[in-house]
């Protein structure tokens, strides 16, 4: 991680003094990253696009004010978050459901190998799959600000640190909000995995 850390300070350096070439360095970096946050938040494809576009505009015009005291991708998923929730105000919308999400194409959802053992039986398939699209639609399913630290935690594998500083909240709400997302995922998991109450999984 230091490494990558090393490389984004020098690519935000070479920005700092002109270097426009570094910021499509940058973008080409995190763009997917970017794009698979924000599709959290918004369904439409086009959308996203256009938020993810203006996130990245909005961080070069601030990128003479970033001083390295949190690392680039934890500050720049914070103006991702940020541009997607004022688009969704502007727009007077909520997200999306799952029904009008595109599909993930990189595999980079929550699978049914988080939960259940993979054995390829028929059955066993059918039911990795019904757990996976429950996982997605319960994630789909919470408040964004839940969905958000979720995904940031599981998705991206950022610290609780790191998402604090993107959502701009204390740990302990993080903590919160991971939690609660987790337990509302297992309560719609309950059904299919035959768990007890009082069982995550």
């Amino acid at each position: 991680m230091s490494d990558q850390r090393e490389t984004d300070a020098e690519l935000v350096q070479r920005v700092q003094q002109g270097d426009k070439r570094a910021f499509e360095l940058l973008v080409a970096k995190y763009q997917r990253r970017v794009e698979r946050l924000i599709s959290r938040l918004i369904r439409d494809p086009a959308e996203i696009e256009d938020v993810a576009q203006e996130a990245f505009i909005k961080a070069y015009r601030a990128l003479p004010q970033f001083r390295g005291e949190s690392a680039f991708y934890t500050w720049l998923y914070r103006i991702a978050v940020n541009t997607a929730k004022n688009f969704l105000v502007s727009q007077g919308r909520r997200p999306r459901p799952m029904a009008d999400a595109p599909a993930e194409e990189d595999g980079e959802s929550f699978d049914a190998a988080d939960v259940v053992e993979d054995i390829n039986t028929p059955d066993a398939v059918l039911h990795g799959r019904q757990v996976a699209e429950t996982v997605n639609a319960a994630i789909e399913a919470l408040p964004p600000d839940l969905r958000t630290a979720l995904t940031l935690r599981e998705i991206e594998g950022l610290s609780y640190e790191e998402i604090a500083e993107a959502m701009d909240c204390p740990i302990g709400t993080v903590r919160s909000r991971i939690f609660r997302a987790r337990e509302a995922i297992a309560e719609r998991l309950r059904p299919l995995l035959g768990t007890a109450d009082g069982k995550r999984w």
